[in-house]
């Protein structure tokens, strides 16, 4: 039986305990990016990209550029400033998708993804984000599915013989609607060269990133990072919504965390926000660095 003076000791180191801090959250193993085109558009591009580095990001990801002049000042740039560029965003996927009926438009997209393929191979980047397809009302759900998984087949030798993984991203393109569909579209092509690039925000308006993330799992090899809004509704045909900076919105951060942490990713996650200046590049690496390290709560 306690004695006295034992329930006394006890007690108080239990207040002693239940006054410490609580223990903080496993910090995620992922490395933190930023997009180039959040930088100020102002700047050279050395510039550029020390101010990313001064503002504490590990990483960047770079627009395609047929450019060769610019091609090169960025991968200068990034070696001397020491800012590794990790993977090349190919911008051409809206204007010429692969999906379309038109071999020219086909063609041209192509040609935009394999100088995407040897920018990363100059810059020494690990993947290229590329949107597989657009549906819309000339391009019907299941021709988008079978044009684009042709296309893609044929980026492979390239990313292959240049060791460059094609990273497939989920947009608003009324294509790839759900996680059990999207991981079996990537499990199809039966190439470790092609995987997926988990955009956290993209999926909110329609299902949670969560679940997506599990689902997906070792599928993903980069993600990017963003918070989503609802304005009014939640999802359905009346919602009005925007993207915003992360812990501004409606993404349970938390939740995001646990499911990473589940699923083992090690990788790089990219912030895709609005451009700023040095004091927003901070802060936005702030909310960055709460997410990773588990402590990020909606602000909202």
């Amino acid at each position: 039986m306690m004695n006295r003076r034992s329930f006394l000791q006890n007690a108080a180191a239990l207040t002693v305990m239940s006054s410490l801090p609580a223990r903080a959250s496993t910090r995620l193993p992922i490395r933190m990016a930023v997009e180039y085109n959040m930088l100020p558009d102002n700047l050279p591009i050395q510039q550029r990209f020390q101010l990313a580095k001064d503002c504490g990001y590990q990483q960047i990801e770079c627009p395609t550029t047929s450019n060769q002049v610019d091609a090169e000042a960025m991968k200068a740039a990034s070696e001397k400033v020491g800012l590794p560029i990790h993977s090349v965003m190919n911008m051409d996927h809206w204007k010429y998708p692969f999906t379309s009926a038109d071999p020219a438009v086909v063609e041209k997209s192509l040609e935009g993804a394999r100088t995407s393929i040897r920018n990363a191979h100059l810059w020494g980047a690990s993947t290229v984000l590329l949107v597989p397809g657009v549906v819309n009302a000339s391009t019907s759900y299941q021709d988008a599915y079978i044009r684009s998984q042709a296309v893609i087949r044929k980026l492979i030798p390239l990313a292959e013989e240049l060791n460059v993984t094609l990273a497939l991203e989920e947009v608003w393109n009324k294509f790839l609607l759900s996680p059990l569909e999207f991981a079996r579209y990537i499990d199809e092509y039966h190439s470790p060269r092609v995987r997926a690039y988990f955009d956290v925000g993209n999926v909110v308006l329609y299902g949670y990133p969560q679940d997506w993330i599990r689902t997906l799992g070792k599928r993903i090899v980069k993600l990017h990072i963003k918070d989503f809004k609802f304005l009014r509704g939640k999802g359905g045909a009346d919602s009005v919504a925007r993207w915003v900076s992360p812990g501004d919105g409606d993404i349970d951060w938390i939740a995001i965390h646990t499911a990473l942490s589940e699923i083992g990713y090690q990788g790089t996650a990219t912030l895709e926000l609005d451009p700023g200046d040095a004091k927003y590049l901070q802060e936005m690496r702030h909310r960055f660095d709460l997410i990773l390290s588990g402590e990020m709560r909606a602000r909202a």
